[in-house]
């Protein structure tokens, strides 16, 4: 029979036909050329290609030239610039696959991928495991694992905490995402999960299994209750030790298979786990290969032979026995053996083993050592026998507690049975090793199943199981050189396992289909059903198998050739090995095996003796018969387990065991007819639940971290089904888009007029346009199905769109940037020129000022000499000048005067001789003339006679003849003009003719007197000479003493310069002394200073930082201690249900009454702590139920709380002698003085006057009322009678309290009188003493200061010695004086300057503020819809009214309080005028006195003035704190009333306590308050408000008891009246630390509230919405797809976050709440962004990009502008986005060079190493133009950052809390003030 064409189930469509089957390889290969036949256009020049290669597996190359079809040889360039010729293949003409753009390279997801195939995936796989590190990929629905042989810190709890809750497409690929997905379809789909972790030896399947159960254990919130995943991570220690072993492959090898049911109940929280074991290899027991190990435990305890307790085990070395020496390598490098051996026995006691049973364990395991060393004598062929004592043997026995006789007998020798008898037959030596054997593995099985039911009795959970998550750790497809039965069971059940795989596949892609609408077509896949169907079908090798172990005389041989016989030649699956008999090779899924037939049969049949059972279980020790007990119980593998658990949707089975040494039934059931029930079992498992598939792969043989070797990844990704995966999606269409991320990763491709409103039209219309063959793609519902290839098409064209849209903008920016350097380059030389001309013709500019005052110098100089020599000379001339002009001037004259009278005579010669001439020359001219012209004239008349006739010559001739007449009359004007004109010159050549002889005339006359008066001179100058010669005597006498005097003088003057140089040089040289004395002290006091202040900044931040560890620490303390007093709470709640016994009847408690006192406060706290153990004792069935740590601990609370009670007492009694004492001195004081009894008179009066007034009112209302209104305005039930009935009724109230307050205050007054007498007034000594104490430390002071100064400079004395009289000290010291008044001025004017700058910029910041919120008001509720934006502007007006209002309110109250004074002062003023009337009045006589009428005066009262204190009664304590606290709703507290309100209440409450002197009172209201407050928060803890509110108000409360308690600390800031109302008895420090408790907890669980508001809008508002749209454009993704970042409805954005932001800070502004409170709630929420914000980032490797950090820096700045908008910049929450700026500034910094990676490091100072490198490794391009980090760069960072000593942790504490501080802030509101509204009802307290 053809067991190929068996089939167990209908072939789906689109499978393929058995005898179609080929390897994967060729499978994949095929696929190929299906998507190149329609992809040839893409084969182009640069295009690149991936070749086959012998080493590399797949290389990349470059075509040199475009493809054309019909080409049988491609032109390629290998990366390192080879050329090479790629021939195809001439039958297929198949091209080489296509290479992925770079942009789609390292995706997180392979179906990302535009091109899938197996290059593409090694490579994706190589680019994120070898350069970014990242060990998980997803490939559709499997997560592919590479082990990196290396820890990484990506396992703590804080990525567990990032991927709690998130979507497995929007986080990075890894094992907590798949887990992440099961826990939320488990929870969602109410449908059991598993998890399939499969891969080779050493891939990592044992530890992604451990991490999903951590993950389990964490997110399900049980960890620290139910300690599952604990538990099962002890039993990983001994089950590797029992269960893995070193292979040639792997050192700790897992030789089993296992599926552990994590169990979840209805809460799904973990209750219980299961674990099923499949197919140990016994056979390693007795056997190992080359270089492998036996069972990691023999090593261990051979290790651990020289223990104490081993001794008796009689172990040794390893190399001694059989079983661990047969693979000659004993030891493992390293690996200790010993300190294994520890684990294992720890691991034990954690589950509940025994000592007593470890010890036996290690017996039988000692037994099966020694049993291996037992030998064997043949006595003949048939026959053998043991040597006589054998040592192994003996021990054996010894250990096993077995007769050594009767095992040596069976151990030779096997009973036969027959159905008339039974006989003994011996057995050969082989036989009896085998039998040997046989038993040692039967004994190691039995062992392990044991101790397997034992973890699971661990495991098991006491709770019914609601559902479950299965975790498959299986081994992966195996094939070695020897490959035997267990490899053939390992690769049968991958056979199942990924048939399973390729339907569930199958089955997901057919369902996207439809339900996208897609047409659905056959998609031909691989089914394994042949090669499944030739291993368990009938007659398939495992039935052949099954068959030949029932034959007498089977052997592997025959068996062999029933194979051939049956299979050879018939089934394309099975084949026969050339060379061999003894083999057979099966096609598996993944690749052909050779399987040796050798050891089939004995494996499978697995034959142990019974005879041996027999003996053993008649052993005396107890544990081994347990172990064939249990045997005997078990059930048949098809039969479900005893396990006390309900599935979901399957039934439970028992690990399958192999238990061939049984009864006969037992016999029947061989290894691989076992194997093959369990396997059917485990696949109706896997089939009834919802399977995850991770891959484990293995990077390498040689451990070697992070390194790949492709060869070894391509043979495992065959194996495990990636490549399938891939196969399937690439046969249809793997690439989907959604239209709206088409629409915005394409929208650059589109054009203006393509977009349309409708995105799913608009795709549809630019697809038809872009890729004309409409079979590449199809429409589905939501998204775009694309052929494989055509999304790398469209990013192709994308790219060159983009690349020519750069080019340009590139073009354009650089021409500017030109412009722009040479215009500045132009400026700057423009500049140079300027300075360096300026400075040239300043230059020259000097160079002419120095001449021209040379040449001036020279000019004075040489004009000196000169006009000395000229005056000399000068007079000389002079005198002969007038002689010598004289004479000349005589002979001048008399020549003029010849001339003159011979040009007389010459003149009438020349006329008349001219004139003669003239005459007889004109007269020959004027013939000439005569008769020329007439002979002219004759000829001229000839022609007029000719042309006269002619009227036009006669015109002619008449314009000629105009012509001339004017001419001629132009030149008569023009005569006329010159001969003006010579007239003029004539007549002014006359007139200077004149002058110059009057001229000359009178220079004669002045000559002839000037030399008369020479003559007389002459004889004077005799005289005058005698004269001179005397006086030129006298002269030099004169000089000669005056020389004489001169040199004295200069002697002098010299010895005085001497002199004053020698005092100057002294004066210079006492200055400098000084100067350098005064620098070096200023030095000294800076460099003091500044080191003072140095070593006090210091020591203050690590004060700071001491205290914010300690205040950390202690808050957690207290959180803590919260915690479990809040656990307390439930568990005392607890047992009260359980105690109380329900009776009958029913009975009735006051409504206003609750019991509010807790355990933890002073009042309650002993009896609670003395009940406790007798509510203990009474369920006494319950005892083992309660947690005895926590008792302990509660007991020890107690205890503290015992001791700090009787302090309390006595502190108390303390207080109360001083009280007394206090008391006795107030008594021997004097009496009061009469002052204090006017005063409650006049305040009497008071109360009497506003109560008249409030009469008055009422009348006036009433009058209102009934009189000026209509009809139907005052009817009853009308709006307007209601408002008016109801201020009626509160006045009425109001003025019964009035009367009832003057009632009082009149028996008070009654009461002072009788017993209050003169007292005399206290002088103020100590005030007296005070002053004068404090005037004379401040002369004290000053006299110190005055010193000091006297010390620090120089004495008057020396300064004195500058000069003789001291003239320069004076000048100084009033110069000094003079500086201190201008200072002081100046000091004064800045002052007030600065003041009224403040004002101002207070005012203007103010106005900003409130512009801006009404700005933004006005925007927010313009981007709300009409109904909720109408609902916004009331809400906003009903505030500003309220606002409004209370500042009347407060204004009014200022005013009633200026009018309450003025009212005393004039009533005591009108008292006095009354006296002094009385006194006038005593003055008139008593006849004086007329009687008068006496008129009814109207005696006005006084106010009442309040002492700020509320009375209630002590019954009434409860209602007050249930209307107060405990029903308060804070929304209308905020709005209507000031803030803090209750809290002053409260306050006024103990203050009246205080006043009373009542202890139990104020024990009691606070002890309530407290409670209250804590019971309101646990009942309302998850409402901000709530929370917000009582944080606010417990911080009031607790300010008011700082500010009222008699510290002086604090009362600096409060006013006289204030410092009246300090409490006056108690001392409530103690109080105070208790309510600051309280606010630290409240803090903490208003941080909680806010952190669990934000949380899911953080990830989604500042990293997945784009704020600036079409930055970053969407990467085309892969099957799971990753949130969009377009903002839907039900998507955050960073508007959301700033509005909840605003509503936060709104609420606590309305409580009232401390602005520095504000600042770290502000602060802590901005840490909560940017930790929770940096963390996602580290974790998603779509989000590093340089577009994505300017979307960050773009959110980041709006948070700041926020920040500022509120004033808050001040907070430090900015500071703490600093690691999320310098994240988003890594991003965008460039990534190159040396200098790049030092200005990484240097900015980078807020993240951790590992956060840079993490972003580093992560960060993606999303356009080609964007480079990618190198490795070389990343290993310099890494290089650079070695020495920064930063934590190892990769994310941020996103939990964690900054100690909270409480500044103190007082409050300026008047206690007396206070008014409280009746809505509180609190009409039972009244003010006093």
């Amino acid at each position: 029979m053809d067991m190929c064409s068996v089939e167990t189930e209908p072939v789906l469509p689109g499978k393929e036909t058995p005898a179609a089957s080929e390897s994967a390889e060729n499978s994949c290969c095929r696929s190929y050329g299906m998507e190149i036949e329609v992809l040839d256009y893409m084969y182009v020049k640069y295009a690149r290609v991936w070749i086959p290669d012998p080493e590399e597996v797949w290389k990349s190359a470059e075509l040199l030239k475009d493809y054309k079809p019909g080409d049988k040889v491609l032109q390629l360039r290998l990366e390192e610039g080879k050329d090479l010729e790629y021939s195809l293949d001439p039958k297929t003409k198949e091209l080489p696959p296509l290479r992925n753009p770079d942009i789609l390279v390292g995706e997180n997801d392979l179906t990302a991928l535009s091109y899938l195939h197996e290059p593409a995936v090694l490579h994706n796989l190589k680019v994120r495991f070898i350069d970014s590190k990242l060990i998980y990929t997803y490939c559709g629905i499997v997560l592919v694992a590479i082990n990196p042989y290396e820890q990484l810190p990506i396992y703590g709890e804080d990525i567990i905490n990032a991927y709690s809750g998130q979507n497995m497409g929007d986080m990075d690929p890894h094992i907590f995402a798949v887990a992440e997905e099961a826990y939320k379809q488990m929870a969602r789909d109410e449908r059991n999960q598993s998890i399939i972790v499969s891969g080779e030896s050493g891939a990592g399947k044992t530890v992604s299994a451990k991490y999903a159960m951590r993950y389990f254990a964490t997110v399900s919130g049980s960890a620290s209750e139910a300690n599952v995943e604990e538990k099962v991570l002890a039993s990983n220690p001994i089950m590797e030790s029992i269960g893995n072993a070193k292979t040639t492959r792997n050192d700790n090898s897992s030789r089993f298979g296992k599926y552990i049911e994590i169990g979840f109940d209805k809460r799904y929280r973990i209750i219980g786990a299961n674990m099923r074991t499949y197919l140990l290899e016994k056979s390693r027991v007795v056997f190992q290969a080359e270089e492998e190990r036996n069972y990691h435990i023999f090593y261990q305890l051979c290790a651990s032979a020289a223990l104490p307790e081993f001794k008796t085990l009689r172990l040794g070395n390893a190399n001694y026995f059989h079983y661990t020496k047969q693979g000659g390598s004993p030891v493992i490098d390293g690996v200790d053996d010993a300190k294994e051996m520890v684990n294992t026995r720890q691991a034990c006691t954690l589950l509940g083993i025994s000592d007593s049973y470890q010890m036996g364990i290690f017996r039988i395991l000692a037994g099966i050592l020694h049993l291996g060393n037992v030998e064997f004598a043949s006595r003949d062929s048939d026959s053998c026998t043991v040597p006589p004592k054998h040592e192994p043997l003996t021990i054996f026995c010894d250990l096993m507690g077995v007769e050594y006789e009767e095992m040596a007998h069976w151990l030779c020798h096997r009973k036969l049975a027959t159905a008339t008898e039974t006989y003994i037959k011996p057995i050969s030596k082989l036989h009896a090793i085998n039998a040997r054997d046989a038993l040692a593995k039967h004994i190691y099985a039995n062992l392990f199943n044991w101790i397997v039911d034992h973890v699971n009795k661990a495991l098991h959970a006491t709770v019914k199981q609601h559902s479950f998550i299965g975790v498959l750790d299986i081994y992966g497809f195996e094939t070695f050189e020897i490959n035997s039965f267990e490899q053939f069971c390992i690769n049968y059940a991958n056979e199942k396992l990924q048939q399973q795989f390729n339907m569930h596949v199958f089955k997901l892609e057919q369902e996207e289909y439809m339900k996208e609408q897609i047409p659905w077509t056959l998609i031909d896949f691989y089914d394994n059903q042949p090669c499944i169907n030739l291993i368990e079908a009938k007659m398939g090798v495992l039935d052949l198998l099954d068959e030949e172990c029932k034959m007498p005389k089977g052997s592997d041989d025959s068996w062999a050739q029933k194979l051939y016989n049956t299979h050879l030649n018939k089934c394309a699956l099975f084949e026969k090995p050339r060379m061999s008999n003894k083999a057979f090779i099966i096609k598996h899924f993944a690749d052909k095996v050779e399987y040796q037939c050798e050891g089939f049969l004995e494996k499978n049949k697995d034959t142990v003796y019974e005879e041996q059972i027999r003996v053993l279980k008649s052993s005396k020790f107890k544990l081994l018969p347990e172990l064939f007990q249990d045997e005997e119980k078990v059930l048949s593998p098809t039969s479900a387990a005893p396990s006390g658990r309900v599935p979901l949707t399957r039934m439970p089975v028992k690990p399958a065991k192999a238990r061939p040494g049984q009864a006969s039934k037992e016999h029947k059931k061989t290894v691989g007819h076992q194997f093959r029930n369990s396997l059917h079992l485990l696949m109706e498992t896997l089939n009834a639940t919802t399977p995850h598939y991770v891959r484990c792969i293995k990077p390498n043989d040689f451990k070697f971290p992070f390194t790949f070797d492709e060869k070894r990844a391509v043979q495992q990704l065959r194996a495990c089904g990636v490549l399938e995966t891939i196969r399937i999606s690439a046969a249809g269409f793997p690439s989907r888009w959604t239209y709206q991320e088409f629409f915005s990763r394409y929208r650059v491709l589109m054009k203006q007029r393509d977009v349309l409103g409708d995105r799913k039209q608009t795709c549809k219309n630019v697809l038809e346009k872009l890729i004309q063959d409409k079979d590449k793609y199809q429409f589905g519902k939501t998204k775009i199905f694309f052929r494989a290839g055509q999304v790398a098409y469209l990013e192709k064209i994308r790219a060159d769109k983009l690349r020519a849209a750069c080019i340009r903008i590139q073009k354009t920016i650089r021409g500017w940037l030109m412009r722009k350097k040479y215009m500045r380059m132009r400026k700057a030389a423009i500049t140079i020129q300027r300075h360096v001309r300026g400075y040239q013709a300043r230059c020259y500019a000097k160079f002419l000022r120095r001449t021209r005052a040379a040449i001036t110098i020279q000019k004075f100089q040489r004009m000196y000499v000169v006009r000395k020599r000229y005056q000399s000379m000068r007079d000389a001339t002079i005198a002969l000048q007038a002689l010598l002009r004289g004479y000349m001037v005589r002979n001048k004259y008399q020549m003029m005067l010849r001339e003159h009278k011979s040009v007389v005579i010459q003149k009438h010669v020349r006329g008349w001789l001219a004139r003669r001439r003239y005459g007889r020359t004109l007269r020959a001219i004027i013939y000439l003339q005569c008769c020329y012209r007439r002979m002219m004239a004759k000829r001229e008349l000839k022609k007029l006679k000719i042309e006269a006739r002619s009227v036009e010559r006669y015109k002619k001739l008449h314009i000629g003849l105009e012509n001339k007449i004017m001419q001629l009359q132009r030149k008569i004007d023009e005569q006329n003009k010159e001969y003006k004109s010579l007239l003029e010159k004539m007549t002014t050549l006359e007139a200077t003719y004149t002058t110059e002889t009057e001229k000359l005339r009178s220079d004669v006359e002045r000559l002839r007197l000037s030399e008369e008066e020479a003559r007389s001179a002459s004889s004077r100058v005799l005289s005058l000479q005698e004269e001179i010669a005397k006086l030129r005597t006298e002269l030099h006498h004169t000089q000669a003493e005056k020389k004489s005097i001169e040199e004295r003088a200069d002697k002098y003057k010299h010895e005085t310069e001497q002199l004053v140089s020698e005092l100057k040089e002294q004066n210079s040289l006492l200055k400098t002394e000084k100067e350098e004395l005064n620098r070096r002290i200023h030095d000294q006091a800076r460099e003091i200073t500044e080191s003072m202040e140095k070593k006090l900044v210091e020591e203050t931040k690590q004060l700071e930082l001491d205290l914010n560890d300690e205040r950390l620490r202690y808050q957690n303390l207290l959180n803590e201690f919260s915690r479990l007093e809040e656990r307390y709470d439930d568990l005392k709640d607890e047992m009260n249900l359980m105690v109380s016994i329900p009776k009958p009847g029913h009975k009735r408690t006051d409504s206003t009454h609750s019991s509010n006192e807790s355990e933890y406060t002073f009042s309650s706290e002993i009896t609670e702590a003395e009940d406790l153990p007798l509510r203990m004792e009474e369920p006494s069935e319950k005892k083992a139920a309660l947690d005895m740590s926590l008792f302990l601990k509660l007991q020890k609370r107690v205890s503290e709380l015992e001791q700090e009670k009787q302090s309390l007492q006595d502190e108390l009694d303390r207080k109360e002698e001083q009280a007394l004492r206090a008391k006795a001195k107030e008594e021997e004081r004097p009496p009061i003085r009469g002052a204090e009894l006017e005063y409650e008179s006049l305040k009497r009066q008071e109360l009497e006057s506003e109560n008249k007034k409030l009469k008055n009112e009422l009348n006036e209302l009433q009058k209102a009322l009934t009189e000026t209104r209509a009809p139907e305005v005052t009817a009853p039930g009308a709006p307007a009678y209601r408002v008016l009935l109801d201020q009626l009724t509160s006045v009425s109230e109001e003025l019964e309290v009035r009367k009832e307050e003057v009632l009082i205050l009149r028996s008070q007054l009654v009461s002072q009188k009788e017993a209050i007498q003169p007292k005399h007034t206290m002088t103020d000594a100590t005030i007296l003493l005070e002053d004068v104490q404090k005037m004379k430390d401040k002369g004290e002071i000053a006299q110190a200061y005055i010193g000091l100064k006297e010390t620090n400079r120089q004495s008057p004395q020396d300064c004195h010695m500058l000069n003789e009289d001291g003239e320069l000290w004076l000048a100084y010291e009033g110069l000094k004086q003079a500086n201190r008044l201008l200072e002081s001025q100046l000091q004064s004017q800045r002052k007030s300057h600065e003041n009224e700058l403040e004002s101002l910029r207070g005012e203007i910041q103010s106005l900003k503020e409130e512009n801006n919120r009404q700005q933004q008001l006005l925007a927010q509720n313009l981007q709300l819809p009409p109904e909720a934006r109408i609902e916004a502007s009331l809400q906003h007006e009903i505030t500003r009214l309220t606002n409004e209002n209370l500042d009347l309110m407060e204004q009014l109250e200022k005013q009633d309080k200026t009018v309450r004074k003025l009212k005393k002062q004039l009533k005591v003023f009108a008292k006095k005028i009354g006296e002094l009337e009385v006194g006038q009045m005593e003055n008139i006589s008593p006849g004086q006195i007329i009687d008068e009428p006496i008129r009814p005066v109207n005696i006005p009262r006084k106010e009442k003035d309040f002492q700020g204190m509320l009375e209630y009664k002590k019954e009434d304590e409860q209602k007050l704190v249930k209307n107060l606290i405990l029903e308060l709703k804070p929304r209308g507290v905020a709005v209507n009333l000031i803030p803090g309100l209750p809290a002053y209440i409260l306050f006024m409450c103990v203050r009246h306590a205080d006043y009373l002197n009542d202890d139990q009172k104020v024990r009691s209201l606070l002890t309530s308050t407290i409670n209250g407050i804590k019971k309101v928060l646990k009942k309302r803890g998850d409402d901000f408000e709530t929370v917000s509110f009582w944080l606010s108000n417990t911080c009031r409360f607790l300010h008011c008891l700082k500010q009222y308690s008699g510290e002086e600390g604090f009362m600096k800031h409060n006013t006289p009246r204030q410092n009246e109302h300090c409490l006056t008895n108690f001392d409530l420090a103690e109080y105070r630390q208790v309510l600051s408790d309280l606010a630290i907890q409240i803090y903490q669980q208003l941080v909680r509230v806010l952190e669990n508001i934000l949380q899911p809008m953080i990830v989604s508002g500042m990293l997945e919405h784009e704020t600036i749209q079409g930055v970053s454009g969407v990467k085309p993704t892969g099957l799971r797809k990753r949130t969009s970042s377009i903002a839907d409805e039900g998507t955050y954005t960073l508007d959301s976050i700033i509005r909840q932001l605003n509503s936060f800070h709104s609420v606590m502004c309305q409580h009232g709440m401390d602005p520095e409170l504000i600042k770290q709630v502000v602060k802590q929420m901005f840490y909560i962004i940017g930790a929770v914000t940096l963390n996602n980032l580290l974790l998603r490797k779509d989000m590093c990009s340089w577009s994505k950090g300017m979307q960050i820096r773009y959110n980041v700045s709006q948070l700041e502008e926020w920040l500022r908008d509120k004033n808050l910049m001040n907070s430090g929450a900015k500071e703490t986005l600093e690691p999320l700026i310098q994240a988003a500034q890594l991003l965008q910094v460039k990534k190159k060079t040396d200098e790049d990676a030092e200005a990484i490091c240097s900015m980078c100072n807020a993240l951790t190493t590992a956060q840079i490198v993490k972003v580093l490794n992560l960060y993606t391009p999303v356009n080609e133009f964007e480079e990618r980090v190198l490795v070389s760069f990343i290993r310099t960072i890494q290089v650079r950052l070695r020495d920064r000593k930063d934590s190892p942790q990769l994310l941020m504490d996103a939990k964690h809390i900054f100690p909270v501080t409480f500044p103190f802030n007082p409050s300026s509101l008047a206690l007396e003030t206070i008014q409280i509204p009746a809505s509180l009802g609190l009409g039972f307290i009244s003010r006093v």
